[in-house]
């Protein structure tokens, strides 16, 4: 581990398991307020978020990063709930990684709504579709002529409409009008070719910390 304490938070958007693959590092589930200040008393090189809590329990402070950031902690975020603190943060110091990020940066996508999933609490799996993916899967599904622009719109509307933990593909081409043999087509384009950005952002985020610590 080059000798560098390295705490990581995740859970949804990349298992432990799959993380460690990369970058060999003491991950731990979602993070929520508290746990950053909790961390510090453990002297971190570098803090990675990846995955936090929105609305079981309250999120993550700005304080307790902008004070980690302070005290010579490297924090990096991307995907999720990092991905959202870095946006905010980058300013002050936190380094963001991936596609989410820049869509935060740049007011592309403004809320957490967008990234939040619900998940299993005892094995931090995903147990329903983020937005974010869910509307780059379905622009892509456009751009090939899989589904056309009155079903992209009906489908999105359809998806912002349902709460996140309820928000999957199968229930929106369930509750979605569009015809079958399109939502067929769709359904079988989302099952060879569909992408989960939030798992690809997490991969990122794990990445250019293992640079960092190689680079010391």
């Amino acid at each position: 581990m080059h000798g560098k304490k390295i705490i990581i938070f995740t859970g949804p958007s990349l298992s432990h398991t799959e993380a460690s693959s990369i970058l060999e590092a003491e991950y731990r589930p979602p993070v929520r307020r508290g746990d950053i200040q909790e961390a510090m008393k453990e002297n971190p090189d570098i803090i990675g978020i990846i995955d936090g809590v929105f609305h079981q329990s309250p999120a993550v402070g700005h304080r307790e990063i902008i004070d980690a950031i302070r005290r010579g902690v490297k924090v990096v975020g991307g995907a999720s709930m990092g991905a959202l603190r870095a946006s905010e943060l980058s300013e002050l110091g936190m380094v963001g990684v991936g596609r989410i990020f820049r869509s935060y940066l740049d007011g592309e996508i403004e809320s957490d709504d967008d990234v939040a999933v619900a998940f299993n609490p005892d094995t931090l799996e995903p147990l329903s579709d983020s937005l974010v993916s869910i509307e780059f899967n379905l622009k892509r599904a456009l751009r090939r002529g899989v589904i056309r622009e009155d079903d992209f719109r009906e489908l999105m509307n359809t998806a912002k409409n349902l709460f996140y933990p309820l928000r999957n593909y199968r229930r929106i081409l369930h509750e979605t009008g569009i015809p079958d043999d399109t939502k067929e087509s769709l359904r079988s384009f989302l099952e060879s070719e569909g992408r989960d950005l939030k798992r690809e952002d997490a991969v990122g985020v794990i990445r250019h910390i293992k640079k960092l610590a190689s680079t010391g």
